[in-house]
């Protein structure tokens, strides 16, 4: 999945057309795609990111060489920062992992500057990350008990609207929502296959979890339900919902 966030990373932060030598905190850093998209593509004075998980922060730190980056480990819903700290928090593909989710976003809007800007994007688990919807399917067809195991079911925040529903709870203003959609291309069937054998993520971790014979059973059942060009390559689409929103005035 990895290559897939780092891309869509770099589009949102596009989209987001942010003045340079501001400072961003990424909130849910992981191994620095986001932090790194940032840095290449907003020209920040600095940046900080943020994850609970002491790996990810440091290989963070060992892939992100930029003296403006700093990496610390922290969760979402206490962060390290003291008010009105930075001008702009970023929190990629995080949110639907965190318990408290409005929460997490005041805190976000506690750290960032009166009119600074809060932003967010999760995978559209519902119909628009076709890798994953395929796979749901297949494996719900293979095993029914599946079912609630399926990303879609389990994060509501990552269906349209649940985000800019979050964000106003909150208390952000001039909340916007949009979708980003990317290109998602396998060369066969293997390279689809490969990330679901990975353990990390609920996908991956379910297939760990099943025996030899149920793996070759899903696998089977997956192969046939995606669509694949004469070449044998695969060509899915990725959607992600990204909202936004600005801290009040004082």
């Amino acid at each position: 999945m990895g290559r897939w966030s780092r891309k869509l990373a770099v589009e949102v932060v596009g989209r987001l057309a942010r003045p340079a030598g501001l400072r961003w905190l990424d909130v849910g850093c992981g191994t620095g795609a986001l932090s790194k998209a940032i840095l290449e593509g907003a020209a920040p004075a600095s940046v900080i990111g943020i994850d609970p998980s002491v790996e990810f922060v440091t290989s963070a730190s060992e892939e992100v060489a930029d003296d403006r980056a700093v990496f610390q480990v922290a969760g979402a819903e206490a962060l390290p920062l003291n008010d009105a700290s930075v001008d702009v928090v970023a929190s990629g593909l995080v949110l639907n992992f965190v318990p408290d989710v409005v929460a997490a976003i005041g805190e976000m809007q506690r750290v960032v500057v009166p009119d600074g800007l809060v932003t967010a994007y999760v995978w559209d688990y519902g119909d628009g990350m076709q890798m994953l919807r395929y796979f749901w399917d297949a494996a719900t067809v293979h095993d029914a008990a599946t079912a609630d195991l399926d990303e879609a079911t389990r994060f509501p925040v990552c269906q349209k609207g649940g985000l800019q529903e979050s964000f106003v709870a909150a208390g952000l203003q001039d909340v916007q929502e949009f979708a980003v959609s990317i290109l998602t291309r396998f060369k066969d069937f293997d390279d689809f296959w490969l990330p679901f054998l990975g353990a990390q993520g609920p996908g991956p971790s379910y297939v760990a979890g099943l025996s030899n014979a149920s793996q070759d059973g899903l696998r089977s059942q997956l192969q046939s339900m995606l669509p694949v060009l004469p070449d044998g390559s695969i060509q899915l689409t990725a959607r992600a919902w990204t909202a936004s929103g600005v801290a009040p005035s004082v």
